[in-house]
């Protein structure tokens, strides 16, 4: 963000002061941007052609070049990340995203006198079904953990199947944020806070690590997840630890992850809990109820009872006399 053009940096200023994004966004937002206009660079050419696309600088980009923009330029942008830098559908989504609320920040501070981009679509995404574990698997992971960590990761792998948290919302959490209402304080994506109410097994977990908790020369003292070398437990080694232990269960190498442990919270409440959508909508901490509603999809389970459950299903063919 320091290396940032002024009228970039304003934009990622006012999206992380004023509209309260959290800063892994307003990074987003400058990778997005900068990629943009590396390619405007590029594809102008403004900048020596022999650099490799990540050395074109956007020290260039003012008011001036922002206002040449037009709406072809951002489709043949799209066309560039889909056949040279091999994005997918989401990520183009997402540079889609930050490329519209650029523009509509520049509209609404009057530097622009229209939006060029106003019209511009996101890419149609494939809708998939969320990979989630089964009831089943997911009692077989929490029994897998072991070790000299067993409890805080039998306490994490617990969190995260039975409150739906992101992994930045965990590795987030403070000791402070356990309340004595048995509730839990979680802020979440745009330091959007929620409560979450615990249930018996999530309580019993958190109380039997906070018995073996380190709580000596702690870097952070308000984290609740403490690493080996006593800081806060990071991202990436709370993934590591998610993935030693569903390699253990041998589900390592079928597209699981810690976010998949979110989707097997949500699925879970939602098929076998029958919890209302709205409420699974506030206890994952979702904006909209349209991102909600993907984990309304039907088990394998509901859809054989759906199918034998059709009246005609019985009807055996009617012998013809001979």
């Amino acid at each position: 963000m320091q290396e940032a053009p002024d009228i970039i940096k304003r934009f990622l200023l006012y999206m992380q002061n004023i509209k309260g994004r959290s800063p892994k966004t307003v990074d987003e937002y400058y990778i997005d941007l900068r990629t943009f206009f590396r390619y405007i660079n590029l594809s102008r050419k403004l900048c020596d052609s022999s650099l490799e696309f990540d050395e074109i600088k956007i020290n260039n980009v003012d008011l001036e070049l922002v206002k040449t923009i037009t709406l072809r330029d951002s489709y043949e942008f799209m066309y560039f990340l889909q056949r040279e830098r091999g994005n997918s559908q989401a990520a183009r989504a997402r540079k889609t995203s930050s490329l519209r609320q650029f523009y509509k920040y520049l509209e609404r501070e009057h530097l622009i006198d229209s939006n060029p981009l106003k019209d511009l679509e996101t890419p149609k995404q494939k809708k998939s079904l969320p990979k989630y574990l089964t009831l089943e698997q997911s009692i077989e992971l929490l029994n897998a953990v072991e070790g000299d960590n067993a409890r805080r990761d039998y306490c994490i792998l617990t969190l995260f199947l039975n409150c739906g948290l992101r992994l930045s919302e965990l590795c987030g959490l403070n000791y402070n944020d356990i309340r004595t209402d048995y509730t839990m304080r979680v802020l979440g994506k745009g330091n959007k806070e929620r409560i979450i109410y615990l249930n018996k097994a999530c309580i019993d977990a958190i109380n039997a690590y906070k018995e073996v908790r380190p709580t000596d020369d702690l870097k952070d003292r308000k984290a609740l997840f403490i690493s080996r070398n006593h800081n806060r437990m990071s991202p990436k080694t709370v993934q590591a630890m998610v993935y030693k232990y569903l390699e253990k269960i041998g589900l390592d190498s079928q597209g699981y992850s810690c976010h998949k442990l979110r989707h097997t919270a949500a699925t879970l409440m939602y098929q076998e809990g029958d919890v209302d959508i709205r409420v699974l909508k506030e206890i994952l901490g979702h904006e909209n109820l349209g991102t909600t509603e993907i984990y309304t999809h039907l088990s394998n389970k509901q859809l054989k009872q759906a199918a034998e459950s059709n009246p005609l299903g019985k009807v055996k063919p009617r012998k013809n006399d001979e």
